[in-house]
């Protein structure tokens, strides 16, 4: 039995696990994690391992969710989906536009599963997942009960929801609903976006155009792997803000509603002429400074050193501290990924 990690992180990270299971249905799920937490395993659930980086060798029993199916139901002013976890996310966002319903395609080519998107709340290009949430359908794995929950139970924040604390080990996301309106409206305020026309462009343009920005600038996975965004896009306070933007009249920067303000990570990465820097055969991505890449077979300590550096230069110079968007994977399950790069 090949017990190698390697196929399941898209870092491409050669770790080995104590078990490895697919699952297909959401008793599978449970009977799986059941069964490893009796054998004194500690269970891992995985998607397409997009989003996270192996530290060591799991002691564990990682589970890979394949459950799938996409089921749409049409009311007047909306379509409701009903899609199973383990639906590549790009997949869903193209067979969508493909039957005519419109408002994921900002949304195009984001890595990972369907049942990874309440997770971090996923977005891009201004949107997130919260906005065409309705519900995530979960399960309690210690006993096998289905709970639904409302998009404001999820508690969506940045790349942030209830399944990062709370739900984190006890729950697994088995369906995500969502819900997209008949009535679109064009989200066209990041990148090359800007430049279509509102009042002509259809969904089908904005998709290419977001496909052709993130394929202009994202690694492939599969020729330098990697785990996309490495690091969040800080959020800081308006005080911060304006000290930076004073130094840094050009810094992009986004206000939220509560006043704070969002940074480009990127942009604070490139300024301190990062690209292409290399500790071991890891590498900051020569087009996109937000990524870093497996570059020639890097050992995830040549990725945690790369990441702990790209982090001290940017807090030198700007004091703003980064923090990893990717989940760090320890032994025995997470562990805190701001601890292991300070």
């Amino acid at each position: 039995m090949n017990l190698s990690l390697k196929p399941w992180n898209t870092f491409g990270i050669d770790r080995r696990a104590a078990r490895i299971v697919t699952v297909d249905t959401a008793t599978q799920l449970t009977d799986a994690w059941q069964q490893a937490a009796a054998d004194g395993l500690p269970p891992l659930i995985l998607g397409e391992g997009s989003n996270v980086l192996f530290l060591e060798d799991y002691a564990g029993a990682v589970l890979i969710n394949r459950i799938r199916g996409i089921e749409v139901t049409e009311q007047p002013d909306a379509w409701h989906l009903h899609v199973g976890a383990g639906e590549n996310w790009h997949g869903l966002v193209k067979f969508t536009l493909d039957n005519g319903m419109a408002g994921l395609e900002n949304l195009a080519l984001i890595p990972g599963c369907a049942g990874s998107s309440p997770i971090q709340n996923i977005g891009a290009y201004g949107i997130e997942l919260k906005q065409v949430c309705e519900y995530v359908d979960c399960i309690e794995l210690a006993t096998g009960v289905s709970k639904r929950l409302s998009a404001a139970e999820c508690r969506f924040g940045y790349r942030d929801s209830i399944f990062k604390h709370e739900y984190q080990d006890t729950y697994a996301i088995v369906a995500v609903g969502l819900r997209l309106a008949k009535q679109w409206r064009p989200v066209l305020s990041y990148g090359d976006l800007t430049r279509l026309d509102p009042a002509t462009v259809t969904p089908r343009q904005v998709f290419d155009a977001v496909c052709q920005m993130r394929t202009s600038k994202l690694p492939d996975p599969k020729v330098s792997g990697n785990a996309g965004s490495f690091f969040k896009n800080p959020v800081v306070g308006a005080d911060v803000a304006q000290r930076l933007l004073a130094a840094f009249p050009n810094a992009p920067h986004y206000p939220q509603a509560n006043g704070d303000v969002k940074l480009a990570a990127g942009w604070l990465i490139d300024q301190c002429q990062l690209k292409g820097k290399t500790i071991g055969g890891a590498a900051v991505h020569r087009q996109q400074a937000l990524v870093l890449v497996n570059e020639n077979n890097a050992t995830s300590a040549d990725v945690v050193s790369l990441a702990r550096y790209v982090r001290q230069q940017v807090g030198a110079k700007f004091a703003v501290w980064l923090e990893p968007e990717v989940r760090f994977m320890g032994k025995i399950g997470e562990v805190n990924a701001v601890e292991v790069i300070s």
